[in-house]
């Protein structure tokens, strides 16, 4: 079957338009590399490009479960899989372009992993989505049976890893290693609430979320500055509460938040006004 079928063989726009997006940021980079567009230092450029995107796609992956319990729309498991063998990809062309770096010394290499902290934990979070890339089809799924579900919650643990990773990779120049955190984490929340039962269609409990996960953002952000660079997290709280030129990511987050808090409401505005119509039409 190919990509853009659905189970039932039909053609999806969904997973076509997914297919396209996923693709894109590979295609810029091609056309980056044949035309000289990555600057004096192509292979940096091409390892950072690639593994930002894999952290990307990673988050929008995790985001797939709860926006199916929040707009409703289950259609939406049928893309999971394609994100996540997405991220994957990424992830294996990152660590591909960082071994082309290295003039393909493999002895270099591991070297490189085993003492270098960060690099020990980014190739971590690349043996779990590889475990993980591997066991995604329906063959392993059906021979995994319940163990399936239990090796696949490890996709958590390798965003956690992969996220320190950004961190520690991105050093005092943190805004987006912060942003995806914070989105992390407000994933998390979302996670939590479900399990504990809360209906992740109230705006109310979704806006809680939202202001928690700025706030947890705010949080990480400072931990990290105060960690990596010694600068006081007092300090990096008060510029975010101060909101100054540049908006900080923990406000970017509750922006997000909020932003979902509101799509049940129009959900179901739409949902009123459509079936308003169909009853004037009868």
């Amino acid at each position: 079957m190919a990509l853009w079928h659905d189970r039932a063989g039909r053609v999806s726009g969904l997973k076509i338009a997914t297919l396209v997006a996923v693709s894109v940021p590979a295609l810029l980079l091609a056309v980056d590399t044949l035309l000289g567009g990555l600057g004096p230092r192509p292979y940096d450029e091409a390892i950072h490009r690639s593994g930002d995107w894999a952290i990307r796609i990673l988050v929008v992956s995790l985001a797939v479960t709860p926006a199916i319990r929040i707009l409703t729309y289950p259609r939406l498991i049928s893309i999971r899989r394609m994100l996540g063998v997405s991220a994957l990809f990424y992830l294996l062309l990152h660590f591909g372009l960082y071994i082309a770096d290295q003039g393909f010394d493999m002895g270099k290499v591991a070297s490189e992993i085993v003492l270098r902290t960060y690099l020990t934990i980014g190739f971590v979070a690349l043996a779990i989505m590889a475990a993980l890339g591997a066991t995604s089809f329906d063959g392993m799924v059906r021979r995994l049976g319940r163990r399936w579900n239990q090796l696949h919650k490890l996709v958590y643990l390798a965003a956690l890893l992969a996220a320190v990773h950004f961190f520690m990779q991105t050093k005092i120049q943190a805004f987006e290693a912060s942003l995806i955190a914070g989105f992390l984490l407000t994933l998390g929340l979302y996670r939590l609430a479900a399990k504990r039962r809360l209906a992740l269609t109230s705006p109310l409990v979704l806006a809680g979320i939202a202001v928690l996960g700025g706030l947890l953002t705010a949080g990480a952000e400072g931990l990290w500055f105060w960690v990596g660079t010694s600068v006081p997290p007092l300090r990096v709280l008060e510029a975010n509460l101060m909101l100054p030129d540049t908006i900080r990511p923990a406000w970017w987050v509750l922006a997000a938040g909020l932003a979902v808090a509101v799509l049940p409401v129009l959900r179901k505005a739409l949902k009123g006004g459509a079936e308003a119509g169909i009853r004037r039409t009868a």
